[in-house]
């Protein structure tokens, strides 16, 4: 890649940011458009973010991604925030206007349902209810966009209940909390079953949900992408349900970020997933 002085420049601000797989997949990106331009990784300690933050517009940056620990302070600090990031409560995309503010974006909800979309085709949440494992930062990203695509039903569970009734408070609409004894049962009449938990990831026990009474018709995902075959996900596709892995929605939440700052709405195809997983 040959840069010339007039590059545009975005990147991650993360504290530790060595595991971001996003400098490589955006790196692919512009190189397969051609683009003069750069993303680069930013070690940002917490104490320093909002100085940093702040010098993103001087240093000439078009805009950069947020990871953790600085989702919740990059909303505060923007000086937009859009209404879904607003809603869901974090911001993970950074866009510098012409004017040097700077607009707080949350993607993870637009990289979900594409992520669905794109494995599923004519994939509607309106289809049935959904049962969603978690009550993080990726769980409310995930009830927002089911909520918005017309959900009739979020059946919401979490092994702690108040973290999930905050959720269900933040976001409104037709959710139930469901106790977390009772989440086997809750997958009766199911059309879908998230797991936005870390269960089940290399290092983490799997999750502990047995799937007798999730209808075959019903799909599966599971936001977890190391491994990209959790075992919620192996169960599933051997009980013959649609299974959907976690690597989509990182891939597909990136393509708004890239656009907003190189010009350029990127796709998600088959041999781009396999230079992200390698």
């Amino acid at each position: 890649m040959i840069l010339s002085g007039k590059a545009k420049l975005a990147g991650v601000l993360g504290w530790p940011v060595g595991h971001s797989r996003s400098p490589r997949l955006h790196g692919y990106w512009l190189e397969q458009h051609h683009i003069d331009g750069a993303y680069v990784p930013l070690a940002v300690r917490p104490e320093d973010f909002a100085d940093v933050f702040h010098a993103l517009p001087r240093m000439g940056f078009a805009g950069a991604n947020v990871t953790i620990p600085h989702k919740e302070k990059a909303l505060a600090l923007a000086d937009h925030v859009e209404p879904l990031a607003r809603r869901i409560g974090a911001v993970n995309t950074l866009v510098v206007r012409e004017n040097g503010s700077i607009d707080g974006r949350n993607t993870d909800a637009f990289g979900f349902l594409e992520n669905m979309r794109h494995a599923i085709p004519g994939f509607k949440a309106a289809t049935g209810p959904a049962v969603v494992i978690g009550a993080g930062g990726a769980s409310r990203a995930v009830v927002a966009a089911l909520l918005d695509d017309g959900v009739p039903e979020v059946r919401l569970i979490n092994r702690t209940r108040h973290r999930a009734e905050e959720v269900a408070a933040a976001l409104g609409g037709a959710i139930e909390v469901i106790a977390w004894e009772e989440r086997a049962d809750a997958l009766a009449g199911a059309a879908l079953l998230v797991n936005t938990t870390s269960l089940g990831m290399t290092g983490q026990p799997p999750l502990d949900l047995a799937l007798d009474a999730l209808p075959l018709e019903a799909h599966v995902n599971d936001i977890v992408y190391v491994p990209l075959e959790t075992p919620l996900l192996a169960e599933a596709r051997q009980r013959g349900h649609r299974a959907v892995d976690g690597l989509g929605m990182l891939l597909h939440q990136a393509r708004a970020g890239f656009h907003a700052w190189f010009g350029v709405m990127p796709s998600v195809t088959e041999d781009f997933r396999r230079f992200v997983k390698d």
